[in-house]
């Protein structure tokens, strides 16, 4: 797939500055599903043009099997631009997203005539033009025939071409936003942190777009407490942020990433290797745990297959070394139930996982863990339902999934009660940004055991 940029501006070889991408070489990188090539078909002082060619292998590709049987093994994905090509945008121009530019910074703030080329996009001229039109650019959306052999008329791809006066950084941004718009598809599972990302991109522009909901929505594949909490943000006129439980909070570090790295943290003060991460999701725990070398055997545990297939493709185990397959383990198991599978091991997590349980099966879930898996330590976060005040608009629970959530006093006491009955100590700590009345958003409660206990058995 390609995408091409020019401009006229002299003299116009500056656009190597800007791109950061010498105009007399041909530059590779490696990407996740090939290689990504920039290169300049033409460079003179009247006009250069930068080409970004993204070869995708098909070996590498996991294609989207989402229209018909064979989709797995026919499809447009190599061809036909698509987050697979705003990937590559992201990452071969990154610098000049970011507006930036050591040898040229004038240039990178200024409004300089442009011209895209994406020969091969999917969607619609009449949603094209929608999309690009209110951002400045004159758009021509050309749809490509299709061959007469197969009945020929349009086919649902246009070959689009931008001509606009504006800031490179912006035009790169707009391309990073729309293309997986347009695609209406992503080629990886989209995590909350896709938020901050449409958020930053989308920074000038996207507030006052006419179609920013169905850019939102389409961007955030169709989460919709992902599209609301970017909507929100987007009304209010907030700062970026961004929170694993769909609720924006203002902070200066994502609450999601602190909390990560609270447990990291937590378990290297107990020196585990050998980690059980329960209720584990879509694996974005795991995604930390298997980039950290010092745990040399990693659980996930989930009672949804469907979270464990999301959290396969998130680790992209298929892709995986042998020697960095053989760390991780994906189980399917309640944890309201015994699973021997579970013993064993140095510790445990369970990240914003007991505030889903009903309260009269806690008990069961606290037997099971601390009972009958007995690790050396566990980890245990959930929200604290004091921070509440700070989300505006809030009136219930901070996700509809939520069976409850509590204050600092009554964790500190389910803790200590925990504690005292099945032989551990425990400390409890907050997380994120600390209000002097209300506390951090989330509590953090670290178990060690301190003795022998005899298991569970009822």
């Amino acid at each position: 797939m390609l995408l091409t940029v020019t401009t006229t501006h002299r003299p116009a070889t500056d656009l190597g500055y800007l791109l950061v991408k010498h105009p007399g070489k041909v530059h590779s990188f490696d990407m996740p599903t090939g290689t990504a090539y920039v290169m300049y078909p033409e460079a003179t002082d009247d006009r250069c043009t930068a080409a970004l060619l993204l070869d995708v292998d098909p070996q590498r590709l996991r294609a989207r099997a989402d229209s018909f049987e064979l989709s797995q093994y026919v499809n447009d994905r190599p061809y036909a631009a698509s987050s697979l090509l705003a990937s590559a945008l992201a990452k071969v121009f990154r610098t000049a997203l970011r507006g930036a530019s050591k040898d040229r910074p004038e240039l990178a703030a200024e409004a300089i005539p442009l011209e895209i080329r994406v020969p091969v996009l999917r969607g619609s001229a009449e949603l094209v033009t929608r999309l690009f039109t209110p951002l400045g650019w004159a758009v021509t959306a050309t749809p490509i025939p299709l061959e007469e052999e197969v009945g020929g008329g349009d086919s649902r791809y246009v070959d689009l071409a931008l001509a606009g006066t504006l800031r490179l950084a912006d035009a790169l941004n707009h391309l990073y936003v729309l293309l997986p718009v347009l695609d209406d598809g992503k080629h990886y599972w989209v995590a909350p942190d896709e938020i901050e990302k449409l958020l930053r991109s989308g920074a000038g522009w996207l507030a006052g777009h006419p179609e920013k909901v169905l850019i939102a929505r389409r961007y955030l594949a169709h989460r919709k407490s992902y599209a609301t909490t970017a909507l929100t943000l987007l009304d209010a006129d907030q700062p970026v942020s961004e929170e694993e439980a769909e609720l924006p909070v203002a902070r200066k570090a994502p609450l999601a990433g602190q909390r990560r790295d609270a447990v990291l943290a937590a378990l290297a003060e107990v020196g585990a290797t050998r980690v059980l991460d329960l209720g584990c999701g879509p694996g974005a725990l795991l995604t930390a745990l298997i980039k950290d070398t010092r745990f040399t055997e990693i659980v996930g545990a989930d009672v949804s297959s469907r979270a464990l297939d999301q959290a396969a493709r998130r680790l992209r185990l298929d892709q995986m070394s042998e020697r960095q397959r053989n760390r991780i383990t994906l189980i399917q198991t309640a944890l309201t139930y015994r699973d021997a599978r579970l013993s064993g091991y140095d510790a445990a997590v369970l990240m914003e996982v007991i505030e889903h349980v009903d309260l009269p099966r806690l008990p069961a879930l606290e037997a099971s863990v601390f009972g009958r898996a007995q690790p050396g330590a566990v980890v245990v976060t959930t929200p604290n339902v004091e921070y509440n005040v700070h989300y505006e608009g809030l009136t219930g629970m901070r996700h509809s999934d939520h069976r409850f959530e509590w204050t600092r006093a009554e964790f500190a006491g389910w803790a200590e009660g925990v504690a005292e009955r099945y032989g551990y100590t425990v400390t409890i700590r907050g997380v994120g940004d600390l209000d002097e009345t209300t506390g951090a958003p989330t509590q953090l409660a670290l178990f060690r055991k301190t003795e022998t206990t005899t298991e569970v058995t009822a």
